[in-house]
């Protein structure tokens, strides 16, 4: 009786699953997610561009790497959350990302390029301006966990800034990153199974874009595969602070236009372990 309602829960979740998906629902694996791959940066391909880090989602039986790459927030001064899996009740959820005022918690997950666990030091709003902070190009983590709790899972939780950040206005992934995410879906390359957790796509210039110049693959672990990229300096000084302010600025202000609270940009959650029924955010 079980297996028969786990089975119609399992097909009601599937119906929905488009509306739901692009409503920022949660997703529900019984097994982890592989370990992030090492790949270099790509180059930024035009000013006012922002990284958004690669990560595992989940769908067609498996999970499948959906490319870091670089992209145009919806209104200025807002900051990108990544999301993160993790773990719950036992199973790993996906949290789906969103855009905010401040960046708020991602599982303290390393995803590197200024997303180091906590904040981001990836570059800052000054007025409708967003200035990339070219020192973080080489900071890829060597700690490449990529969910929260857990066995074997990083452990972290939210500061009390984070938790302050989740209750602000945000918006969910734009039209560019949805459709990024979704070709990703369909690239059978991108799926661990086939590539070992070492994706021949591992970052783009531009969302969307899996071929020709601006993409790299990821490369081996160890020594030989650091990062060999010279660093560039602000366009207007120092580092960026964690929260994407200007240096000796004040807080990026918050974008206009179709904001929706964390909580409903988040939606609910859905639980079928086991089920294809995933999708990354």
């Amino acid at each position: 009786m079980r297996k028969f309602i786990r089975a119609i829960l399992a097909v009601a979740l599937l119906a929905v699953l488009p509306i739901a998906a692009n409503a920022g629902v949660f997703v529900s694996v019984n097994f982890a997610p592989p370990v992030l791959p090492v790949y270099v940066q790509p180059a930024m391909p035009a000013p006012g561009y922002m990284w958004m880090p690669g990560y595992w989602a989940w769908g067609g039986g498996g999970y499948y790497w959906v490319p870091g790459t670089w992209a145009m927030a919806p209104a200025p001064g807002l900051l990108w959350t990544p999301g993160y899996w993790g773990w719950s009740g036992g199973a790993y959820l996906w949290h789906g990302g969103y855009w905010g005022p401040h960046v708020g918690f991602y599982g303290g997950v390393n995803y590197g390029f200024g997303y180091g666990g906590v904040g981001f030091r990836g570059g800052y709003w000054q007025g409708a301006h967003f200035y990339p902070n070219r020192a973080v190009v080489n900071e890829f983590p060597s700690n490449r966990v990529s969910f929260n709790g857990g066995a074997g899972g990083v452990m972290a939780r939210p500061t009390s800034g984070e938790m302050l950040a989740a209750r602000e206005h945000h918006m969910g992934a734009t039209s560019l990153q949805v459709q990024h995410q979704q070709m990703a879906s369909r690239d059978n390359s991108l799926r661990a199974a086939v590539n070992g957790g070492r994706p021949g796509i591992a970052a783009t210039s531009r969302p969307g874009v899996f071929s020709g110049r601006g993409v790299v693959a990821s490369r081996a672990e160890g020594p030989g595969s650091q990062m060999q990229r010279p660093q560039r300096q602000y366009p207007h000084g120092g580092p960026a602070s964690s929260q994407g302010r200007a240096p000796g600025g004040s807080s990026p202000r918050q974008g206009g236009g179709n904001q929706q609270h964390g909580g409903q940009a988040r939606g609910g959650e859905e639980r079928a372990r086991g089920e294809e029924h995933g999708r990354g955010g």
